[in-house]
């Protein structure tokens, strides 16, 4: 018997759980191009203690495949939010934010405050107390972060509308909480010394993770990126979120207001990218825990019972949040189908809905029946929001009338040339486009190759453009052409190989180490790869020719002819239909269409 306890492991057994989960979801739901929150969310419902947990004393083998420790995953699901908000702010910078300001402090000012009126004026005609109904009324005005921002892109207007609202709401958590413990029965005047003390911590705090952060994060991520560890970068990165999070919290704040000034600091480095890049995987993971979390708290057998009032009021919730947000975007000056679209979005309740409720009710301002209640239509908003998010795209096509709202909006200027690499060939393809007032945007892996082009006012970014999806972080699916000058073949053909797979009418223009290469590299699909040994060799016969008294015309033709014999090797090698362009002159010949 000891043995099969030391065996048996909850914990390992909860981690498999969730491990099959997301392995079972996210290829599941991809194929069907449906998002796997829904599928996260179900598989909460059905592996949680009201779904085959409730079986397990029956049916001890069912210990294997549902939750046995609901409580221990909390701490994951708030890491899941916290890399959520982390990566919020890489996304972010503080000019960017800085021009939001008017929407944050404007907008989603007015939104949660006019939405929690809304719904307090409702709660007390329908017989809630008044401090009840302003509890109640605040919870349900909040939107959900996690899933919101999830699902849509800050690019958009729709994105940028929601993220105002959603950081504004993040912000107002702390004084609302406070704000209940105040209107407690037996409330003193503790509670407000409190909300100025962790107001004036808090700010401090901040502060000093502003202003150190600026002199201690570059040289920390530029060590990091110079090692080439991804293991070191991800320990970095997690240290740095961990950290701020942690010092935050330790004020009053919520720790995810750490988590957003991380990123935002790190948003000012060369590092982002590959920052961001890096913590993707664990980010999505820990989501997929805090949705799993929002589906064990489903309890379907109380939703049966009560199918009516719920269905009716999580239907008002969504009703009255959609006009109040849709009607103040529109006195913004928000077109009607983004106005429509985001309405929709932010109408269903948010993951913090719960913490308010949570402390409502510890305050005494609610009941718990009242609070198990909006808890069960808190978590149906939060099933719905995908949904709610495919339906506010339909109405603001009918709306407006256009085709789609959610591709990024591009600005009218040409799109930039991307340049992987920026050596010393790097540096000056960047010179000749400037030279020709084309625009590019350079990214390498080496940090002292970034930071001596920053300094001498390139447009150089850190970042490894070889791993996951970071070429589409980088913008490639808007790029003129991509421009790849690394001196790694393997790695060099790799990425051609994917980018012409994912891009297909992508111009691609590699650099080639010798022949052979070039027609590895036109296999792997560059539209055109310039072997550098070639040519430099050809040059260096033709002044040793010229030096030796050889007349310039027998030169020219010598070297045409042997030019003439690699391009025909790497045709031959490289399985082209034609003979590929190796001279400066013909890179402007135009293949024939068929």
């Amino acid at each position: 018997m000891a043995a099969e306890t030391h065996l048996y492991s909850p914990f390992l057994s909860d981690a498999l759980v969730i491990l099959g989960a997301a392995g079972a979801v996210i290829p599941v739901f991809s194929r069907f191009r449906i998002t796997p929150v829904i599928g996260f969310i179900l598989i909460g419902v059905l592996v949680g203690p009201f779904g085959l947990g409730r079986h397990v004393f029956d049916h001890p083998w069912l210990g294997y495949v549902t939750i046995t420790d609901p409580d221990g995953l909390e701490v994951f699901a708030e890491f899941g939010i916290i890399l959520l908000l982390f990566s919020i702010g890489l996304e972010l910078s503080f000019g960017r934010l800085w021009q939001m300001r008017r929407m944050v402090f404007g907008l989603g000012a007015m939104e949660l405050l006019v939405t929690g009126a809304a719904f307090t004026f409702i709660l007390s005609t329908m017989g809630q107390s008044t401090a009840g109904s302003l509890a109640l009324g605040l919870a349900l005005a909040l939107s959900s972060t996690a899933l919101v921002l999830k699902i849509t892109s800050t690019s958009t207007p729709v994105g940028r509308a929601a993220l105002a609202m959603l950081l504004f709401e993040d912000i107002a958590l702390v004084p609302i909480i406070f704000l209940l413990g105040a209107l407690a029965p037996h409330a003193d005047a503790d509670g407000m010394k409190g909300l100025l003390s962790t107001l004036m911590w808090g700010g401090a705090v901040v502060a000093g993770l502003l202003i150190f952060g600026r002199f201690l994060l570059p040289p920390l991520f530029a060590q990091a990126a110079r090692t080439k560890s991804p293991e070191l970068f991800l320990a970095a990165s997690l240290l740095v979120v961990i950290l701020a999070s942690l010092a935050t919290a330790a004020t009053g704040l919520s720790p995810i207001v750490g988590a957003l000034v991380a990123g935002l600091l790190i948003a000012e480095t060369e590092y982002h990218a590959e920052v961001e890049e890096i913590t993707e995987p664990f980010k999505g993971l820990a989501l997929g825990v805090f949705l799993i979390t929002i589906g064990m708290s489903i309890d379907l057998s109380v939703v049966w019972k009560n199918l009516v009032p719920i269905l009716l009021a999580t239907l008002g919730v969504m009703v009255v949040k959609s006009i109040v947000t849709g009607l103040l975007l529109r006195l913004m000056g928000a077109r009607r189908g983004t106005a429509t679209e985001t309405g929709i979005l932010m109408s269903s309740p948010s993951e913090t809905t719960l913490i308010v409720l949570s402390a409502a009710t510890s305050a005494g301002l609610i009941q718990s029946g009242t609070a198990q209640f909006w808890q069960i239509v808190t978590a149906l908003g939060l099933t719905v929001t995908p949904l709610l998010s495919l339906f506010g795209r339909l109405m603001a096509k009918r709306v407006d009338g256009v085709e789609d709202t959610h591709h990024p909006i591009m600005d009218d200027r040409t799109p930039p040339t991307l340049i992987i690499g920026f050596g010393r060939v790097g540096m000056l393809v960047a010179d000749l486009l400037t030279t020709h007032k084309r625009p590019y945007y350079a990214v390498d892996s080496d940090a002292d190759l970034v930071s001596q082009g920053k300094r001498q006012g390139y447009a150089v970014t850190f970042g490894n453009a070889g791993r996951g999806d970071a070429m589409r972080r980088l913008g490639v699916a808007h790029a003129k052409a991509v421009i790849l000058t690394m001196d790694e073949p393997v790695t060099a053909q790799r990425l051609v190989r994917k980018l012409r797979g994912e891009f297909p009418d992508l111009p691609i223009i590699a650099r080639a180490r010798d022949v052979d290469h070039a027609a590895a590299l036109y296999r792997a699909g560059a539209t055109h790869a310039v072997p550098e040994t070639l040519e430099s060799s050809l040059q260096l016969s033709e002044a040793a020719l010229v030096e030796t008294g050889v007349a310039m015309g027998p030169i020219i033709a010598s070297i045409h002819e042997k030019r003439d014999e690699y391009r025909e090797q790497i045709m031959n090698e490289g399985g082209l239909s034609a003979k590929p362009a190796l001279r400066s002159g013909s890179l402007r010949e135009k293949p024939a269409q068929s």
